[in-house]
């Protein structure tokens, strides 16, 4: 069968979007060889897209990482989405998933924004195991034990204070908790580094991915998780290996807007 797909990227966290009418489903090894780099077409994430379920919504999707696992939201990934069905700065589009609705904004400069729910510091929420009180917690990895914060923006995130991103142990310690027994689900892992009450630098080791380029919903884990501890403003900048995005959170019971480039790569068709 041959499927037509289109290649985007946020910030270089890149994308292979799928959009079918429903109907056909892809085993998990399938996902893998597409998501391998040498022998299929290589991505974080796959996006795969059917018409709405709802009179709401422009588009249903589900997200798929690398690994072949079905994941439950991603930030980058609801830009592209909204960039690829959208037509015209200043549309508003409405995001159907699993989990619920994202509302994405198509910016006058290019950009996009999209409505990512209001951060959940609950355990119960990621789920994460906590073996004592919290935040932050204390978790062994290894032969460390390391000071965590935890928040689900609609996925698992843990959000870790660093004095150089630079010197971060993101790839020893990334995937040591990343699949940690206290995480059920597996976890996202943010390194983060804070230049000042307008912006941090973040390093992401992605569930299912490994370190990424850009990662939507960690960028806003760790800036409301730095919020809630009182050292940043409502709106920050967040530095990735691959860019920056726009994070905004007016505290809680608000939610929290990410924005930032979703960019077209190519379009192909693959034999699967």
């Amino acid at each position: 069968m041959r499927i037509p797909f289109t290649k985007m990227h946020g910030l270089g966290n890149d994308f292979v979007i799928i959009h079918t009418q429903g109907g056909i489903q892809l085993p998990g090894e399938t996902i893998r060889h597409l998501g391998d780099r040498q022998t299929g077409i290589g991505f974080d994430q796959l996006l795969w897209l059917e018409p709405p379920k709802t009179d709401q919504g422009d588009v249903f999707y589900r997200i798929y990482n690398a690994d072949g696992n079905e994941v439950e939201q991603c930030g980058n990934g609801a830009r592209c989405i909204a960039r690829l069905i959208g037509t015209e700065a200043g549309q508003k589009l409405v995001l159907e998933h699993p989990g619920g609705l994202t509302r994405a904004l198509l910016e006058d400069n290019g950009d996009v924004s999209v409505e990512l729910g209001e951060p959940d510091f609950k355990p119960e929420s990621l789920p994460f195991n906590a073996a004592g009180s919290g935040p932050p917690y204390l978790i062994v990895a290894g032969d460390q034990s390391i000071d965590i914060h935890i928040v689900s923006i609609g996925n698992p995130h843990a959000v870790i204070f660093v004095d150089d991103i630079d010197e971060a142990p993101v790839k020893t310690l990334g995937p040591l908790l990343e699949s940690h027994a206290q995480f059920p689900n597996r976890a996202n892992i943010g390194f983060m580094q804070v230049v000042a009450a307008d912006r941090i630098r973040l390093r992401v080791f992605e569930r299912g991915v490994g370190e990424t380029r850009g990662c939507g919903t960690g960028a806003c884990a760790a800036v409301v998780v730095a919020q809630s501890v009182s050292k940043l403003n409502s709106v920050v900048e967040v530095e990735l290996p691959g860019g920056c995005v726009t994070v905004k959170w007016d505290g809680p019971g608000s939610p929290v807007w990410l924005t930032g480039e979703a960019v077209t790569v190519f379009e192909g068709t693959i034999i699967i």
